[in-house]
């Protein structure tokens, strides 16, 4: 058993008022730890800079620390990053800039020709970093929305702090300045979208009542410019159990569509149609189906469950269309079949240009991407040529270009501009950060306890032979497909710790585990509700076999997981302590028998189950986190960051099973930044400290140096 450093661990005389039995804590009045719910409460605050000392101390002061830091910074503020369409609108094209001088970042423009001649004619629109100085507000930008087809009117969403409310307000492209007396909203999770270039659809909290028990709008209303909000006229609204409702639009040349979803469960929604009138239509598309697009008067969707056709029985994960004029009018017909994917491969993305459906597919993990071209005998389909074994991202489309990054572990992101004709020209690169040739990269396949073929990334130094301590990243939920990005921005989007474990002469994993959307709807259906287990059998299945091929050994792995990730970490931790010696836990779920009762909580239960249904919370308890941690030393030392801010998962998660391990006497790290939101990270500052950090903690906890 390797020794264990002395950071964090209570006296032994604190452990016996807290020596309960797994499973024991499953209401609120038997958990003694419910207090660090109070997010601002000055007792939990106490606490939590309590924590974030104590593990700053042991691992800021050691000597890889400053140096990782140093280069994460580096590598976080390079000015030679791709500058990345954020949206193109008509001839101009958007970019939100950040830098060591910008760290909230420039948002500009240029014109889509200079764009795609590699060479942008940059104009700052707002200075989020001197907006928030002039306000006296810790601004983080949260996107704009902009009026097609001129673009002359836009809604700015600015965050205080980074979290998911923001506020909005309406900005003006021609003058580079707020509309004074345009549409405006406070502090909210709102939901807004263009109706007109006088109207808005907005869903805001209007009050008690106004919201579902997931905290987001329960009504659409039509806003008039010059109007109070008091005075919009109700669309549609839903019910208090519902997620909540959503309003958007989209162009299909000349013609806007304006549309408003209900949610009914995170993975079912009625969607209807609003005509200039205010009335609804109801959409045909299935509530589980996913609205992607309406191109060429075709409505397009993708399936998540079968489905009669014109063409046959369509199956789960292809992509299907109707044409939307006859929706309009109210007519029940049956869609026609757009695409269909193999076995192998799954629908990830989809963008229409003016005249183009533009698709990119996952191949075992590995992107595509594919032009759909729409005609009277049905969709042609060309597939266009890019670099093999890569992973490709739609960033944008404009006129008919779409713009698409490709990268893989060891290859830098390209941004490439994809012409009508299919000619595929790279415009921007990133610059190589480190030597590619020291390490290799390859693609393996472990067996979950079930049978099922699993997918995973291995990546080593080059010539390494034996086992090495190795990271695991994985995610396994909400159909959100993990594909191999470059080391060092994966795998937590704030640091590049991938890229340090790798060169400090360790192995780094990504595990496509079920969950994800690595092979469309049935893998991710494989592990929803009474299924997650699944997902943590593929975790372990991954990790075994780096163990069977004498590539890593037991109690030299670490598990790393963010939010969802943060249910799936936990839970393996539990289950094979043997296994892990270390687990990384970001902005992460763990009390699933509250997790509906805090924050955007309730939303997720059709993911996970609804633990207040007893018949739900059987197979619940079975893997949630909190409820089966358990005293003894040969649990893995956890790494938990997050933010106060965060006001999507609640930070009363990783506190909560910090106190726990502190009353166990169990190693454990923790981090709680005061902003940033669910990314955590408000700044490159943030994240390059706690790149390090992590870099110090694995060291420690799985490094060859530990016994």
């Amino acid at each position: 058993m390797k020794i264990r450093p002395a950071l964090l661990v209570a006296p032994l005389a604190l452990l016996a008022p807290f020596a309960a039995p797994a499973l024991a804590q499953e209401t609120a009045a038997e958990d003694p730890y419910i207090w660090l719910e109070e997010i601002q409460g000055e007792k939990a605050l106490a606490k939590v800079d309590e924590w974030n000392a104590a593990t700053e101390a042991a691992l800021t002061t050691t000597p890889e620390f400053p140096i990782a830091k140093a280069w994460a910074k580096q590598l976080l503020e390079d000015d030679r990053q791709i500058a990345m369409p954020g949206a193109v609108m008509g001839e101009m094209v958007t970019n939100l800039w950040r830098d060591a001088d910008n760290p909230r970042g420039l948002w500009r423009a240029a014109s889509l020709e200079s764009y795609v001649a590699g060479d942008p004619d940059w104009r700052t629109l707002i200075d989020v970093d001197a907006l928030g100085q002039e306000e006296g507000q810790s601004w983080v930008w949260g996107g704009a929305n902009c009026l097609a087809p001129e673009y002359k009117r836009c809604l700015v969403s600015l965050s205080p702090g980074g979290t998911d409310a923001s506020v909005v307000r309406e900005f003006d492209l021609e003058t580079g300045r707020f509309i004074e007396d345009g549409f405006a909203l406070p502090e909210g999770k709102h939901r807004t979208a263009w109706f007109d270039e006088d109207t808005l659809m907005i869903g805001t909290d209007e009050g008690e009542g106004s919201l579902t028990t997931s905290g987001y709008p329960l009504r659409i209303r039509l806003w008039e410019r010059g109007t109070g909000l008091s005075e919009a006229t109700l669309v549609t609204e839903g019910e208090a159990e519902d997620v909540g409702m959503y309003a958007f639009s989209t162009t299909d040349g000349d013609t806007r569509w304006n549309f408003v979803s209900r949610g009914l469960t995170f993975w079912t929604s009625s969607v209807s149609m609003v005509k200039p009138d205010g009335s609804t239509v109801a959409l045909p598309l299935p509530q589980d189906a996913d609205f992607q697009a309406v191109l060429d008067g075709h409505l397009v969707a993708r399936l998540n469950s079968p489905m009669q056709t014109r063409d046959g029985m369509a199956q789960a994960g292809w992509l299907v269309a109707w044409p939307i004029a006859d929706v309009a009018n109210g007519e029940n017909i049956a869609p026609s079949v757009v695409f269909r994917p193999s076995q192998s491969q799954a629908v990830e993305q989809v963008a229409a240009s003016d005249n183009f459906l533009w698709v990119k597919v996952l191949d075992d993990v590995s992107g595509k991407l594919i032009k759909l071209t729409p005609g009277t005998s049905g969709w042609a389909s060309q597939d266009i040529d890019l670099p093999a074994n890569s992973t490709i991202q739609i960033a944008e489309t404009g006129g008919d270009t779409v713009f698409v990054t490709v990268e893989s572990m060891l290859t830098p992101p390209t941004l490439y501009a994809v012409s009508p004709d299919d000619e595929a020209v790279a415009i921007a690169s990133e610059p190589a950060q480190f030597d590619a040739s020291t390490m290799t990269v390859e693609q393996k396949f472990a067996t979950s306890k079930d049978g099922t073929r699993v997918p995973y990334y291995l990546v080593r130094p080059k010539g390494a032979e034996g086992p090495l301590p190795t990271l695991i990243h994985a995610y396994g939920g909400f159909a959100n497909a993990q594909t191999p990005k470059y080391l060092t921005a994966e795998p937590y989007r704030s640091g590049p710790l991938a890229l340090f474990w790798v060169t400090s002469g360790n192995g780094y994993v990504l595990a496509n585990i079920r969950g994800g959307g690595e092979y469309g709807p049935r893998w991710h259906q494989d592990a929803l509700r009474e299924k997650r287990q699944n997902s943590f059998d593929d975790f372990h299945a991954v990790a075994d076999d780096l163990v069977a091929s004498d590539l890593a050994t037991p109690g030299h792995i670490a598990a790393s997981g963010r939010s969802n990730g943060g249910v799936l970490v936990g839970a393996v931790a539990n289950q094979r302590p043997d296994l892990y010696g270390a687990i990384i836990s970001g902005s992460p779920l763990i009390d699933m028998k509250r997790y509906n009762k805090l924050l955007a909580g309730a939303s997720w239960m059709g993911e996970y189950g609804n633990p207040d249904v007893p018949e739900d919370w059987a197979f619940m308890r079975e893997w949630s986190p909190y409820q089966n941690m358990r005293e003894g030393d040969d649990v893995p030392a956890a790494f938990y960051y997050l933010s106060t801010l965060d006001d999507r998962v609640h930070p009363g998660h990783a506190r909560k099973a910090a106190a726990k391990h502190e009353a166990y006497g169990q190693t454990f790290y923790y981090r709680e930044a005061r902003e940033g939101g669910h990314s955590v990270g408000s700044d490159k500052e943030e994240d390059a400290i706690r790149a390090a950090m992590l870099l110090s903690y694995l060291n420690r906890e799985i490094g060859d140096e530990q016994e």
